[in-house]
């Protein structure tokens, strides 16, 4: 009986001039494209700081309120700010990995 499937390629090791050369094309699109680069810069630091931000406030309102209705020992706008900083930060390192994460294999996708 023979085997008809087929065994998945594995990908050639890329020689040191070829990977000299992708590295430097990729080094002149960047240079070439610093407009877009600044912008988007920009424009990733305000998506982040509102998205810790938001959260951040939320929690304090929220933190107020209890403490003015509920009156205890404990301060419910610090606790509540803390946790809505915890949770800003991790939303925000949430989608910066994704994002990350989606460039990189853009970048995988472009090389091959």
């Amino acid at each position: 009986m023979s085997d008809d499937r087929k065994e998945p390629r594995e990908k050639k090791p890329k020689t040191f001039s070829q990977e000299v050369g992708r590295k430097a094309a990729r080094k002149i699109k960047a240079q070439q494209q610093t407009s877009q680069g600044i912008w988007f810069g920009l424009g990733m630091m305000g998506l982040i700081g509102w998205s810790v931000a938001i959260p951040t406030l939320l929690g304090a309102a929220l933190g107020l309120w209890l403490d003015k209705s509920h009156a205890g020992n404990h301060s419910w706008t610090l606790a509540l700010l803390v946790a809505g900083l915890v949770l800003g930060c991790f939303n925000a390192w949430h989608w910066v990995s994704k994002e990350e994460k989606s460039m990189r294999e853009d970048e995988e996708d472009k090389d091959e």
